[in-house]
Formats: structure tokens, sequence, C-alpha cells
């Protein structure tokens, strides 16, 4: 039944509301239990929210030491009052201090999960894949939507243009995520067009990732024929694919740094592997001349050894044949000499020295005087001159 003749102002509705809380005495100063997410810092307040299996609360702090008790997945109990803001039409439940109150559900399902199917084996280091040391086209299971995916492509192309990204898209969080990202991992099972599979998606509360602490989640990870990488969060989030998977990386980013070699440290690495080369060829051929060397001067100095021995013996032999020779021309003077006093002594003029003549007649030579023709004149020569005679009886 309504009051069709009671009409108020959307102010005097909210104030009418703000007063009902404000002079309920039970309402102030109570203590809520729950389970912390969804934190937003201000410059002069902390919001976020507590819940539980079935409800959530929104809260407001003005206290900034509190933001040390507040963590997200963290159960802790509030103290405060709630708050109705005329102005916005807003509740909010204002906190004036916060403590420890056990764990936060989704971190005592995430505990138990862990401990089964660390039992089971599913994180055994035995069971991990070796990532490939050359990748050229990696899967990805990321959503299609937001900065994971650009960041990889960033990343990944600027270190190395001739990679391949193949994307997944999937659902990262709220319902059914869990069942798509598991698909998209088993798509990639049995897809051999990619080397390695990345499991990706950006930082948030344990709410927003908790597709990725899912036994559906875990077990296509553990039963994946490609190598998978966790990339999920930010360096100090972790989640139940984190363990199950072959390698983590804290962040979409890093993974894209670790499955891409850098083209230009390659480029760096193959000048300097270049220059080490030229410098070993340098000094092989180096150690090959300075060999070729020792043994060339072996070679001379066993030549030049030879050559010295066989000069002596030339040497020698030249000797030999010049003592030989010389007494032969000693000998043959000798000879000579005594064939020349031989013949010097039958020399006529020596003899015609000595006073003798040769007398001849008619250009004959007599040896008798029997041989003289008494007619004819006589030619007598002595060693300084010739005369003529006539002979007599």
């Amino acid at each position: 039944m309504t009051n069709s003749n009671f009409t108020l102002s959307v102010t005097k509705f909210n104030n009418y509301i703000k007063d009902i809380f404000n002079s309920e005495e039970l309402l102030h100063n109570i203590k809520i239990v729950g389970e912390v997410f969804g934190i937003s810092v201000s410059k002069t307040a902390i919001y976020f929210s507590l819940k539980d299996e079935d409800s959530t609360l929104p809260c407001v702090t003005f206290v900034s030491s509190n933001l040390e008790q507040i963590k997200e997945g963290d159960m802790v109990a509030v103290t405060g009052s709630p708050n109705f803001y005329t102005k916005s039409g807003r509740f909010n439940f204002i906190v004036n201090s916060v403590e420890p109150f056990g764990l936060g559900i989704l971190f005592q399902r995430f505990l138990e999960l862990k401990e089964k199917l660390e039992k089971e084996g599913l994180f055994d280091v035995s069971h991990k894949k070796t990532i490939p040391s050359t990748i050229k086209r990696i899967g990805v299971v990321t959503s299609k939507e937001g900065a994971v995916i650009q960041d990889i492509k960033n990343v990944s192309w600027r270190r190395n243009k001739s990679v391949d990204l193949v994307l997944y898209d999937v659902k990262v969080q709220g319902n059914d995520a869990e069942k798509e990202i598991a698909k998209g991992i088993e798509f990639f099972s049995e897809y051999d067009g990619v080397d390695v599979v990345v499991v990706a998606r950006g930082g948030g509360s344990m709410e927003d990732l908790s597709a990725f602490n899912t036994e559906l989640v875990a077990r296509a990870t553990y039963n994946c024929k490609k190598p998978i990488v966790s990339a999920v969060g930010h360096e100090t989030d972790f989640t139940i694919i984190d363990f199950v998977s072959d390698l983590r990386a804290p962040t979409p980013s890093a993974a894209a740094e670790l499955l891409t070699k850098d083209t230009k440290h390659s480029y760096e690495d193959l000048k300097k592997q270049t220059f080490r080369l030229s410098r070993m060829i340098e000094n092989y051929v180096a150690d090959l001349n300075f060999s070729f060397q020792n043994l060339k001067n072996n070679v001379m100095s066993l030549f030049e050894d030879d050559l010295i021995a066989k000069k002596l013996r030339l040497n020698k032999i030249i000797q030999n044949i010049s003592n030989n020779l010389s007494n032969f021309v000693t000998k043959t003077e000798h000879e000579f000499k005594l064939k020349t006093v031989e013949l010097s002594k039958l020399n006529p003029l020596d003899i015609l020295a000595l006073g003798y003549a040769k007398i001849e007649q008619n250009g004959k030579v007599l040896a008798s005087v029997n041989e003289v023709d008494l007619k004819n004149q006589l030619e007598i020569n002595f060693i300084d001159g010739t005369v003529s005679a006539l002979p007599k009886e």
C-alpha cells in the first residue's frame, strides 16, 4: 500500500535514511569481520570492501596507518560506524581501526588446493618441460583487451621482430574465466604451430586472479604437451598456475623478455664472435708462419752446414789440385831446366864461343877433311862472323 499524498524530495529522503543510521545506537562502534578486496587509495582516504560468501560491504577509512593492516585477500575485523552520504546517496562503513582475523576465504581455498595438488605431484620438478633455446612462435592465452597483450607484443618485437605471436582470446576474470583459460591451454597443447605457451594477465586482487587458482586451469597446465610459462599478476603475486607451469615469469613483459632473444645483443655477440674468430685465425696463421720460419731456418741451417762441409771438401780438393799442380809445375820446370842445360851444351853458338868454327862448302857442313872440295871456297863460321878461304892441299 502506498501513500500517494506523501511526497519527498531526494534530499529529504536521503536525510531521513541518514537520521535512521545516526539514531540507531546499536550500529555505532561495531565490529565487522570480512575478507578485504578492491583496495583504492586517494590523498585523504583508503577505500576497500569487505566480503563473505554471500555479501559485500563498502568501507572507507581516513586513518592512513590502517593501510598497513589492509591487504588483498586478508581476513580482518574492522571497527566503525555506518554512514550514509546524503549528497551522493552512497552508503559506506567508516572504519576507525583494523585488526587481523584469521585467513581470508579465498586464501584458505588457495592453500587447500595448493596442498592437494602438491601431494598429487603436479608441482614436481621432474615433470617440468625445458623451455626451447630457439623460439620462433609463441602462443599467448590472455584477453585481447587491455595492456597485457600489448606489453607482450611491444617487448617481443622490440627485442626480435621475427618472433610470431598467436593469441587465444579469453576472459581473465569473472564467470567461466577458468573454463576459457583451460580451453586456450588445451588448444595450444595440440597446436604444432607454437614452440611455447604463455598464460598471462595483469595484476589484481586475489579475487581478480581467482581463475588462475582453480583446479581446472592447474590440470590443463599440467597436461599441456607444450612448455608453459605463467605470467600472471605482479612479481609479488603467486597463483596455483605458477607452481604447475614449467616456468614462472614475474610479469607478462618479463615473460616476453625470457622467451625472446635480443637481436641487438645477438648482433653484438656475433660481432664479438667474429672478432674473436678473426683473432684466432690471425694467431693460427702467425703460429703457422712462426713454425714455417723455424722449419725454414732449420732446413737452411742444415743446408748451410752441408754447404760448409761440401765447401770445405771442395777447398780441400782445390788445395790438393793446386798442390799437385804446383808440384807438377815445379817438377816440369826442373826437368825443363835440366833439358835446357843439356840442350845448351849442344848449342852451336856455345861451341863456337869456345873457339870452334863451323865450316861449310856449297851450303853443306863439312865434318871431315875428306869432304873438302879444293876447288871451291870454304865458309868458316865463327861466333862473331864468317870468313871465306880457299882450301890447299
